[in-house]
C-alpha cells in the first residue's frame, strides 16, 4: 500500500531534519521526503497537523516475559503495549524459563513475534547457561538462530575467568556482550540505594561501589581482550564517571539508562511504596542529576524502558518482598520527552535530542537497521502529538504489567500512530 503522512512536523535526529514534512511510502519502505515520488498516487493519506513524525522508537530492554513468566505478561500484550507506546523495535534479555540460551527457544520467540506483525524483535541470546555463571554457551549458534548480543541479565558472573574468557571469545567472533555492572556480592541483598532514605525505613542497602568495582574489572578486562561491551542501566554518578574516562580512552564500550532513573530518587520510595522498588535501586539526587548530565555530553549513549512487567500478587506485598520492577514500554516516549524540554526548549532541540535517545541511537548501539527515515529504510513511524497531556492510569495501560513509579503523573506526549513496515499497527482517533 502506498501512505502518505501530510503536514506533520517530521523530526529525524540521524539525518538532522526537524521540519515540516511530507513522508511517502511505497511497498513498507521510505520512498520519499518532502516531495511526492513521480507517479505516486496514495491509496491511504495520513493528515498528521499538528502532530510530531518520528522514527519509531527503539527500546534496548523490554522484557516480553515469554517464554515462561506468562502470567506476569504475554506476548500480545506487551507488543500491543509496544504499539501504543510508538515503539516499533525492541530488545528482550534472555531471563525468561527457560532460558535463551539454546537456538529452538530463540527460533521460537522470533517465530511467534513475527506472526504478530507487530514491533521487529531482537533477543539477546544468554552468556551462560542458564544464566548460572559457569558454562559459557554456543554463541555462534544463537547467532545463527537470531540473537544480535549476549547478555546475563541481572545474574552477575561470580568467576571472572568466565567473563574473560566469555569476551575473548565474542572479540574474536564480533560479537557484543552486554552487562549490567553489578558486583555479586556487595549488596546482593539490598533493596535499596544505600543512604540516609534507606537507612530511615530500615531497608537493607546497594552501595554504589557495588556498580564501580564491577565497572573497574569490565574495563581492565577490555584493554585485555577489546571485546565490545554494553553497559546496561547505569545508576550512579561515580559509576558514570568511570563511563565517561572510558569512552576518553578509546574503550569499546557503550551505555544506556532506564527511562524512570532519569526522573526519580530513593526519595521517590515514599512510604515503601513497591511500585519503586525496581532494580539497580533509584539512587541519590545527585546520581539523578549526573544521570542527566551524562545524557546530555553523551555519555549514556540511550535510553531505555527497562520493561519489566510484574503482576499483582507479586508487587502488591511489603516493599521488602515486592519483585523488582516497572512496566515502561507506553512511558517511554513521553518521559524521555519530559528530559529533553526540561534540559532545553523546544525551538533550542530538546525535542529533537530526546528523540535521538530514544531511536537512532540505541539502534546504532545495537547494530540494527532502524531509528531513522532515510529514504529506502523500513517505514517504521512514530506519530505523536506533543501537546497532549496524559494521565498514567493503571486501566489506561495494555501491558498486563500494571506498576510503575509514575501512576498518578500527567505526562506529556501521546502517541496518535505506530506504523510498522508501512501497515498502520496502531492508531488513535486523529
Amino acid at each position: 500500500m502506498k501512505l502518505h503522512i501530510k503536514n506533520g512536523r517530521l523530526i529525524d535526529p540521524a539525518n538532522g531534519i526537524d521540519a515540516q514534512q511530507d513522508l511517502y511510502i511505497v511497498a513498507g519502505k521510505i520512498a520519499a521526503v518532502g516531495a511526492a515520488p513521480a507517479g505516486f498516487v496514495a491509496g491511504r493519506v495520513i493528515d498528521a497537523a499538528g502532530m510530531v513524525v518520528a522514527p519509531g522508537l527503539v527500546d534496548l530492554s523490554a522484557r516480553l516475559r515469554e517464554p515462561g513468566y506468562e502470567h506476569k505478561a504475554t506476548l500480545e500484550s506487551e507488543m500491543q503495549a509496544a504499539m501504543q507506546g510508538g515503539v516499533t523495535t525492541l530488545l528482550c534479555p534472555p531471563d525468561t524459563d527457560p532460558v535463551l540460551d539454546e537456538p529452538g527457544l530463540v527460533e521460537m520467540l522470533k517465530h511467534r513475534a513475527k506472526s504478530l506483525h507487530q514491533a521487529h524483535v531482537y533477543p539477546l541470546g544468554a552468556l551462560t547457561v542458564g544464566l548460572k555463571g559457569a558454562a559459557l554457551t554456543e554463541m555462534a549458534e544463537l547467532t545463527e538462530a537470531g540473537c544480535i548480543g549476549f547478555s546475563q541479565a541481572d545474574e552477575p558472573i561470580r568467576d571472572t575467568t568466565v567473563l574473560l574468557c566469555a569476551l575473548q571469545y565474542a572479540k574474536t567472533f564480533g560479537y557484543t556482550v552486554w552487562l549490567r555492572p553489578q558486583d555479586p556480592h556487595l549488596g546482593r541483598n539490598g533493596i535499596a540505594h544505600s543512604g540516609s532514605t534507606a537507612s530511615r525505613l530500615g531497608l537493607s542497602g546497594v552501595p554504589v561501589m557495588s556498580e564501580t568495582i564491577a565497572l573497574h574489572t569490565i574495563f581492565e578486562m577490555v584493554r585485555a581482550t577489546g571485546a565490545r561491551v554494553h553497559l546496561c542501566r547505569l545508576s550512579s554518578a561515580a559509576g558514570l564517571e568511570l563511563v565517561r574516562a572510558a569512552k576518553r580512552e578509546g574503550l569499546p564500550i557503550s551505555c544506556d539508562v532506564g527511562a524512570h532513573y532519569v526522573h526519580l530518587t530513593d526519595m521517590d520510595i515514599g512510604y515503601f511504596d513497591s511500585n519503586a522498588r525496581v532494580t539497580p535501586p533509584f539512587r541519590s539526587q545527585r546520581d539523578r542529576d549526573a544521570i542527566r548530565q551524562a545524557l546530555l555530553d553523551g555519555t549514556i549513549d540511550a535510553i531505555c524502558s527497562d520493561h519489566t512487567p510484574v503482576d499483582d500478587d507479586e508487587k502488591m506485598r511489603p516493599f521488602g518482598e515486592a519483585s523488582p520492577g516497572a512496566t515502561g514500554l507506553e512511558l517511554l516516549l513521553s518521559l524521555a520527552l519530559k528530559w529533553g524540554v526540561e534540559t532545553a526548549p523546544d525551538d533550542q532541540g530538546g525535542m529533537s535530542r530526546a528523540i535521538a535517545k530514544i531511536t537512532h541511537d540505541p539502534a546504532r548501539v545495537a547494530g540494527v537497521a532502524a531509528g531513522d527515515l532515510s529514504v529506502g529504510s523500513a517505514a517504521d513511524i512514530c506519530i505523536f502529538d506533543p501537546s497532549a497531556h496524559w494521565t498514567v492510569e493503571a486501566k489506561a495501560l495494555a501491558s498486563q504489567g500494571k506498576h510503575t513509579p509514575f501512576l498518578g503523573y500527567e505526562l506529556r506526549g501521546q502517541v496518535q500512530a505506530t506504523i510498522v513496515e508501512g501497515n498502520v499497527a496502531y492508531q488513535r482517533s486523529m
